[in-house]
């Protein structure tokens, strides 16, 4: 026997199935999103861009020894410690190449002369050796540590990060110290900075103001745009 319904009920049934296909042409369920209108961003690298951006770096610090060392800041500072010193020995020693940062308040708090070690070149810094004796400075990241008064005055202890490339810092007396060499007057009359045994000394009348400002834990990173290290290095 056939069941009647009553036209109220037919009339309902036959305006949901209408909306049923209505909301599956509308708002289709399970489809995949298309590629081409997702933008991905590298957070790392757009990060860094901005705060570059944000602490008028460009002019300054090359964008390169910014972005190696920011990378390595991010993986190493566990301490959380905004300060961020880079030396860029991509650049002669005639020019000012050490930048001490403050990356939280983003703001420069020195940019000043700094000398290589003697075996590592004359104007420019090419050649590198972790090695006892070698008198050449050492590439990488860098922690400060404590101060003391030695043969070359108030001076800075580092402790280098990364094993084979500087973690023989402490051995080899590799500090932060002050130097009559690396001052105006000499790139005046030579043309280049005097050279240390492998430490990044200072003018003589900064070094107290910045080994004071970087003490006690903050990030050191001495770079160059070198493939060797480059290819050796876990922290980049």
């Amino acid at each position: 026997m056939a069941i009647l319904f009553p036209n109220y009920i037919m009339r309902i049934f036959l305006i949901s199935i209408v909306f049923f296909v209505f909301s599956a042409l509308v708002f289709p369920v399970g489809t995949k999103e298309n590629r081409n209108d997702i933008t991905e961003v590298n957070f790392s690298t757009s990060g860094c861009e901005l705060l570059y951006e944000q602490m008028e770096l460009e002019g300054l610090v090359h964008f390169d020894a910014f972005k190696a060392a920011y990378t390595g800041y991010k993986k190493l500072n566990k301490q959380n410690n905004p300060l961020l010193t880079v030396i860029d020995f991509n650049l002669p020693s005639s020019e000012k190449r050490m930048y001490v940062l403050d990356l939280e308040k983003k703001k420069i708090l020195f940019v000043t002369y700094v000398a290589h070690g003697q075996n590592s070149g004359e104007k420019y810094a090419t050649s590198f050796s972790n090695r006892n004796g070698s008198h050449q400075s050492s590439l990488g990241f860098y922690r400060t540590a404590d101060t003391y008064q030695g043969g070359n005055g108030y001076s800075l202890l580092l402790d280098g990060l990364e094993e084979g490339i500087n973690d023989q810092a402490r051995s080899r007396a590799i500090v932060i110290h002050g130097a009559d060499y690396c001052s105006e007057e000499v790139i005046r009359s030579s043309g280049r900075l005097g050279r240390s045994f492998g430490c990044p000394a200072l003018p003589r009348e900064l070094t107290k103001p910045i080994i004071n400002t970087i003490k006690g834990g903050s990030l050191l990173f001495i770079y160059a745009d070198q493939p060797g290290y480059l290819s050796i290095s876990k922290v980049l």
